[in-house]
């Protein structure tokens, strides 16, 4: 199988986030089975509310593009908020839309891992937000997903407490890095299905 590079993208706009510890962990997962990782945590990131055809385009916004292009599979992780993912994790989905003048465009024939973290008793909202978002963007998601709920007992200080957890997040990472080497293998989207994608909901 060939080498593949796995992004990571999420964590939250707190100063101590218990989804980017998750994804953390998970990119271990991915980098354990031999998937090259890299991370790019929100906070961090710190990018502007999208405008649609800004310019010039913000760096930060070209960096991580440039950077999801390369790659063949990328791990999300939000915090739930009031029943879906949080303002800043949408809006760096919404960057994403400089992909649509890539070959391929968008998430074409990527994978991706999907995680949430929640104070309460329910995660799995914010995962299928996402997971209507990876379809929209051409992208696959794989099965396994990872919904942590009452995140606030499994993580503090940036560290899992919770070893159950823990290795639910390297397994989910070890899954998605084996599926982006699958994919990486062999053409999975025909040009039939790009035809009829562009059909249906066309670039802009």
């Amino acid at each position: 199988m060939s080498r593949v590079t796995i992004v990571g993208l999420g964590g939250s706009l707190a100063k101590h986030s218990s989804s980017l510890s998750a994804l953390s962990v998970a990119l271990e997962g991915a980098r354990e089975h031999g998937a090259d990782v890299r991370l790019f945590d929100l906070r961090e990131l710190n990018l502007p509310m999208f405008v649609p055809d800004a310019d010039p385009t913000p760096a930060a916004a070209r960096e991580l593009c440039d950077a999801v292009f390369a790659a063949r599979g990328m791990l999300w992780s939000s915090p739930l908020y009031h029943g879906t993912v949080s303002g800043s994790f949408k809006n760096a989905l919404d960057w994403l839309q400089l992909l649509s003048d890539r070959n391929p465009p968008y998430l074409t024939d990527k994978v991706v891992g999907l995680i949430s973290t929640a104070g309460g008793t329910h995660g799995l909202q914010a995962v299928n937000t996402m997971e209507f978002v990876v379809r929209a963007l051409r992208g696959w998601a794989v099965p396994l997903v990872l919904p942590i709920p009452q995140a606030w007992q499994a993580f503090k200080g940036g560290r899992v407490l919770d070893k159950r957890v823990e290795e639910q997040l390297r397994a989910l990472g070890r899954e998605l890095a084996r599926a982006a080497q699958v994919f990486a293998a062999s053409t999975i989207t025909t040009a039939e299905a790009s035809k009829v994608e562009a059909q249906i909901e066309p670039l802009r």
